[in-house]
């Protein structure tokens, strides 16, 4: 078991250093950047972000405040209840997401394994 734990830890500061990465270079943080990557496929509600995401609603509401004060979601009401929000990029969020390359980014050997290659679509 202490074996697995270190390599969790290892595998956090992994993600840490991704982390740090995209605020650097890109001004946003991996869950930020998650949320701009499901929405690439459309609009979608903060409980479906949630959910593609694995953050808590909480988190992820805090998340969807973060972007849109950074101009990169539009937020609109859903058509058949008004009480439901739908969000999707805009033209600064598509800009965003297209900057983001995983080629620019330095992948930590430990996660290797998992980002195989890393070709961007």
């Amino acid at each position: 078991m202490i074996k697995l734990i270190c390599q969790l830890k290892d595998i956090t500061v992994a993600m840490s250093n991704i982390e740090m990465q995209l605020n650097d270079k890109y001004g946003v943080g991996l869950n930020e950047a998650m949320a701009l990557c499901c929405l690439s496929d459309g609009k979608l509600s903060a409980s479906e972000i949630a959910e593609k995401t694995g953050m808590g609603s909480s988190h992820c509401s805090k998340i969807i405040k973060s972007i849109e004060q950074k101009e990169l979601i539009n937020r609109s009401l859903g058509e058949c209840d008004k009480r439901q929000m739908y969000f999707c990029l805009n033209e600064e969020g598509q800009k965003k997401l297209k900057e983001i390359k995983c080629k620019s980014i330095l992948i930590p050997e430990i996660l290797k394994p998992v980002f195989g290659s890393c070709d961007d679509e």
